[in-house]
């Protein structure tokens, strides 16, 4: 409970989903019993522990979760971000039960320099991930694996993300090789193929980037092609950085079909498919030689008429595109957790050197600019958490809640945040930290393809933007369409909105005074977070009004309008974390509401900025000279300009 707020509900959900077969209680109690059952013969000790603890249930009501886009319109669904998501007492002890045998695997078994050296994850280390579990994680209880939340799996994700190569050989098989079968498989799909990548047996890989088509996935060329009989396709086309490319049993292929639509006519539409190396026709390239993360497996795949049968198309047959988005849209938020846990491991192994090294007899801890480094570390990392958790919280809703603008905005801004951190903490042990004798070098390489993979953050930017712009753009639609019908209503609602902007209003949305739900402590940053919300819902309006739909064109405004919503679900998560730890009395919760406090001071006027470059004809917008100097460096693919050296007389 918190603040008279109680959640409820999901446990009955969590029992619905395994077709009624158990409440929600026993199903997390089975899901944790199951993981414990797994670790048995390696840590007999700390299950027969874990099998004591009590039954417990996780809830939250459902709601309609369209906050992010709503922060467009200049609104704040108080009730779909506070209080922040809560766990219960029990299910936290059972977490941890969890989490102590997968920390001490990676203490005691895992050698990431050998990982990094030799460019491979050592059978043995492979065994022991299997052993506890990791590769069937999210796979339901029914068919042999953990069944865990996504709060739960971002918790484990902290820890398996102190080895870059693992974490994403791990997220390659389950976040996105094997969750179209999750999400969408039929009964006897999930049956055949979940119970073997539940346990490692067979290991899964996500088949969608080629040679020429990267974020642009509709222009894929790979082709399957229907038998003349309609028993199976042809599959044939190349595949490239495709990871555990080499290791992988069973792939998720996107290939391009012929549908014949309702009114006739033939069109190529992409499709879905299961397949299995054992179907033929499949070869795998080298592992490719990457500069991080060099322990994952990478290469091309390529299929040379590959019978594919047709009960292996995962969804509907020319539904393969939605299929990809709901994929890469479900996994990201993992991304906010997996940085914190890596920044949270820096800072303890930096703090220790700082706290250690004398400079000019004084501790390197004792300078200012030194400090100013775990100051941002600190409060990255804090942020990170903050978005990861309430985004997983969301998604942990009852029915099939769409966050995946929420989802987009933790990995944009941790991928970012985690490479600024690892840059610094190297940046504290200096030379030190250059050398390949330590790991911070490896973190810095291995961090940098989180900027780049499920979604480049440029892409990434764009949708989060153009989605809540388009949100903005059918409600705004739809309300001059009432005006014009007479709806007086509407009519004196948007005209108190313009003359209350323009005699500069008070903005109260309530989240603070008497039946706030920020606590006092925090009030300020709250009402910063408030007028940020209220003045970007005026500048979508005004960007709609100036560009209409031309506005997909305008990447630059795109981004602002991004970058800005990125900071306000920030705000968002902070606060309500914040508000929660100090209200119920966590330990160093004081801390907590100064990062928070901190954090969202130094973006509130970072939004300013942002939205004073977003108004017709700012003098701090310098679109037009970005455009003009990259036009003339392109046009001659150099830098043009003279040589300081250079002379003319």
């Amino acid at each position: 409970r918190l603040g008279g707020h109680w959640v409820k509900g999901e446990g009955r959900a969590a029992g619905r989903s395994l077709g009624g077969k158990m409440s929600g209680a026993a199903w997390i109690r089975v899901s944790a019993c199951r993981l414990l059952a797994a670790l048995g013969k390696r840590f007999p000790e700390q299950c027969a522990a874990a099998r004591l603890l009590p039954a417990r249930c996780f809830s939250t009501d459902g709601r309609s979760l369209a906050y992010a886009k709503d922060l467009m319109l200049g609104k704040i669904n108080q009730q779909e971000v506070f209080p922040y998501p809560e766990i219960s007492k029990e299910e936290l002890e059972e977490i941890s039960q969890l989490v102590a045998p997968v920390e001490r695997f990676f203490n005691e078994d895992v050698d990431s320099k050998n990982i990094d050296l030799e460019a491979i994850i050592p059978p043995e280390t492979m065994k022991g991930l299997k052993e506890l579990g990791l590769f069937g994680q999210q796979i339901p209880l029914e068919y042999g694996g953990l069944g865990l939340s996504n709060t739960m799996y971002a918790r484990i994700g902290e820890i398996t993300s102190l080895d870059g190569a693992i974490a994403v050989t791990l997220a390659a098989h389950q976040a996105i090789g094997l969750k179209g079968i999750l999400i969408v498989g039929t009964d006897e799909q999930k049956a055949k193929y979940l119970p073997k990548l539940a346990t490692g047996e067979h290991v899964a890989a996500f088949c969608l980037t080629e040679p020429g088509s990267g974020s642009d996935a509709a222009s894929i060329q790979t082709r399957a092609t229907l038998s003349d009989d309609g028993q199976h396709y042809l599959l044939s086309g190349s595949k490239v950085w495709i990871s555990n490319g080499g290791i992988a049993d069973i792939f998720t292929v996107f290939a391009r079909t012929e549908v014949v639509d309702k009114d006739g006519t033939t069109k190529d539409k992409i499709t879905a498919f299961v397949v299995e190396r054992e179907f033929g026709g499949i070869t795998s390239g080298k592992p490719e030689d990457k500069l991080g993360i060099r322990g994952s497996n990478t290469c091309e795949v390529h299929f040379e008429n590959t019978k594919v049968p047709v009960a292996n198309v995962l969804g509907e047959v020319g539904g393969g595109f939605k299929v990809a988005m709901r994929i890469l849209n479900s996994g990201r938020f993992s991304m906010g957790s997996a940085s914190a846990g890596m920044i949270k491991k820096l800072i303890e192994m930096t703090a220790e050197y700082a706290c250690t090294r004398k400079q000019f007899d004084r501790k390197l801890s004792e300078f200012g600019l030194i400090q100013e480094k775990f100051t941002l570390m600190a409060m990255q990392a804090y942020v990170m958490e903050s978005m990861a958790y309430l985004t997983a919280g969301m998604m942990d809703r009852p029915g099939e809640p769409d966050c995946s603008v929420e989802a987009a905005m933790v990995k944009v801004y941790s991928s970012e945040g985690a490479w600024v951190c690892i840059s610094e903490a190297l940046q504290i042990l200096g030379g030190l930290g250059y050398m390949k004798d330590y790991p911070y070098e490896r973190f810095l390489r291995d961090s940098r393809i989180l900027l780049i993979f499920e979604g480049t953050n440029e892409i990434l930017r764009l949708y989060v933007a153009l989605t809540g712009l388009q949100h903005a753009g059918k409600i705004l639609t739809g309300k001059i369409k009432q005006m014009k019908k007479g709806n007086i209503g509407v009519a004196l609602e948007m005209l108190g909105k313009r003359l209350g902007s323009s005699f500069g209003r008070t903005v109260d949305y309530g989240l603070t005074g008497k039946n706030g739900v920020v606590h006092p402590s925090l009030e300020e940053s709250a009402k910063k977070m408030e007028e940020n919300v209220y003045n970007l819902g005026n500048t979508v309006e005004s960007l709609l009004y100036r560009y209409g739909k031309t506005i997909v064109e305008e990447q630059l405004v795109v981004k602002r309008v991004a970058d800005v919503l990125i900071n306000l679900y920030a705000m968002t998560a902070v606060i309500a974390r914040a508000s929660r730890s100090i209200s119920i009395g966590l330990r160093n919760h004081d801390h907590e509401v100064l990062l928070a406090n901190t954090f969202c001071s130094g973006v509130y006027f970072q939004n300013n900025f942002l939205l004073a470059q977003l108004q017709k004809n700012s003098s701090e917008n310098l679109d037009e000279n970005i455009k003009k100097i990259a036009q003339q460096v392109l046009d001659k693919r150099a830098y043009i300009c003279s040589h300081p050296l250079d002379r003319t007389f």
